[in-house]
């Protein structure tokens, strides 16, 4: 890193999921998490539930990958940032798994990296 880091705000964990209303009536059903929102691309469906501190997990239904198996399902962990461009300068990642890319129907700039152990982070940046 270059300089000292904005603070981030986590935001949620994606999970790949073999069918997202089943999933969402799980996490609500046995854990008490609520409906929080979702949207749609060409080839995904994405729900969102929250637990009650705003925590949120995504469970993505993804034409791509239609039979998730276990211990393969866990896709990213999710972080707000001001300006995706500025934290992709500051941040010493380990491989930009995506480049920024704006998502209008998630209402947000993205980007993708890789922590030092591979995992991915996706720094997301609003819409306003």
């Amino acid at each position: 890193m270059t300089d000292s880091p904005a603070a981030a705000t986590a935001l949620h964990v994606c999970l790949k999921v073999a069918d997202a209303d089943r999933a969402a009536a799980w996490y609500r059903d046995q854990l008490g998490f609520e409906d929080a929102w979702s949207f749609e691309t060409d080839d995904q469906r994405n729900v969102y539930v929250a637990d009650g501190n705003g925590f949120e997990l995504q469970l993505s239904e993804d034409d791509a990958v239609p039979d998730p198996q276990p211990g393969t399902a866990w896709d990213h962990l999710a972080v707000e940032v001001e300006d995706v461009d500025a934290a992709l300068e500051r941040i010493d990642d380990h491989g930009v798994v995506q480049a920024p890319t704006a998502v209008p129907a998630a209402g947000a700039r993205v980007a993708f990296i890789a922590d030092p152990d591979g995992h991915v982070v996706e720094l997301v940046e609003p819409l306003e």
